[in-house]
């Protein structure tokens, strides 16, 4: 049988893709296809191959997991296309809206109700990003849940508890970058030690097949693996999505995640309700691109949003200047900068149009339905 050429790098860690039919196989490849790295794919496979999944009823089950932190960054939308993606697939996609885990992690100074109103904030994002599918908790449908809905569970807490069992806490300081900290940043405050146990309790308490998150989330997934080998638990796969650069980044991108885009840093950083205007302006005065330089947050921004989204760049240069042009390959994009064919503005204005496009639905949204945003606008951050 032929194999689907996304599916190829898998076979010698799990032969059995082979087994597959042909639809099977288009199914797992929209949920693999497009990921920066996927751990432990042998589960998401007998889930296909069986019918099976975690909870036994052949669902499977998709979480990613977000701390209310405030507005929407255009991460959420590289998120927001794998999500598509699994949906797409029949996969049940689940939100976790991590308000304690916000607030172990000290954000809008652990005021809960500020946590809980950027959540419901979130909740209208994430459905508008998504387009609106059915919600419910079977295939292809969409629902949320909130930490603050599991943890009232005594199992829950004692799960935490063998998380927790023979975790040293070097292992644990080193998980500390998921809360986007550093590993001496909280010796004063146990609770922090705790938020790793805590995140992996979440993936096994809903009965998650895929844990899906950016490649900054790895090592809490890693946390999680190692926790399921010491209980002989069933370990998920993880899908991992590409982290962002700030637009103001160059040079190689380090493993510390240190270049990647942040809300802290407003003109390196494209929100989601950033109008076409504002998007512009961005791009044109703080986006990194040098025409010999092969690494540029543009560049990113049109393999990880606009090219999977719209299949096309579409640049519209000032007449003066140059004749429209569409392109749908990133390296023939990448090669017209770099021989003069394509002017570095012409392209990071493309990238920003194409951008734009697909943060429409998130406007009218909102102009419909602003009662969430203007809330949490006002919030002290």
């Amino acid at each position: 049988m032929s194999i689907d050429s996304s599916l190829e790098s898998f076979l010698e860690d799990c032969p059995r893709i082979l087994e597959l039919n042909k639809h099977q196989q288009q199914r797992l490849a929209l949920m693999v296809g497009q990921v920066e790295e996927t751990v432990g794919i042998g589960h998401l496979v007998n889930c296909i191959a069986d019918s099976t999944s975690m909870a036994g009823d052949g669902v499977i089950r998709c979480y990613v997991g977000f701390e209310p932190s405030g507005k929407a960054h255009i991460g959420w939308k590289v998120i927001s296309l794998q999500l598509r993606r699994m949906l797409k697939a029949d996969a049940n996609v689940l939100i976790f809206l991590a308000d304690w885990h916000a607030w172990v992690n000290d954000k809008f100074d652990g005021v809960m109700e500020d946590i809980q109103t950027t959540a419901r904030y979130m909740e209208e994002t994430f459905r508008a990003l998504l387009g609106y599918p059915p919600e419910g908790d079977g295939p292809g449908q969409l629902r949320f849940v909130w930490a603050s809905q599991i943890m009232d569970s005594g199992d829950y807490w004692a799960r935490v508890l063998r998380c927790s069992k023979g975790a040293t806490l070097p292992k644990v300081r080193k998980t500390f970058t998921i809360m986007g900290r550093d590993e001496a940043s909280s010796d004063h405050d146990l609770s922090k030690f705790y938020y790793p146990a805590m995140q992996a309790s979440d993936i096994f308490e809903m009965n998650i097949d895929v844990a899906l998150g950016g490649m900054d989330q790895r090592k809490a997934h890693m946390f999680m693996r190692d926790v399921a080998s010491r209980w002989d638990w069933n370990k998920p796969t993880c899908l991992h999505t590409p982290i962002l650069s700030s637009l103001k980044s160059s040079g190689v991108r380090m493993e510390s995640f240190d270049h990647k885009m942040s809300k802290s840093d407003p003109s390196g950083a494209i929100l989601l309700h950033d109008g076409q205007k504002a998007l512009r302006k961005k791009m044109q005065k703080h986006a990194y691109l040098d025409p010999v330089d092969p690494l540029s947050p543009v560049y990113e921004l049109a393999e990880h949003v606009v090219l999977p989204e719209w299949g096309e760049i579409i640049v519209t240069p000032n007449p003066k200047f140059g004749e429209p042009s569409t392109w749908t390959e990133l390296e023939d994009f990448k090669a017209a900068v770099a021989d003069g064919r394509l002017h570095p503005l012409d392209a990071k204005l493309g990238v920003a149009d194409g951008i734009s496009r697909g943060l429409q639905s998130i406007s009218e949204h909102f102009e419909k339905n602003p009662e969430t945003l203007d809330a949490v606008s006002s919030l002290r951050k």
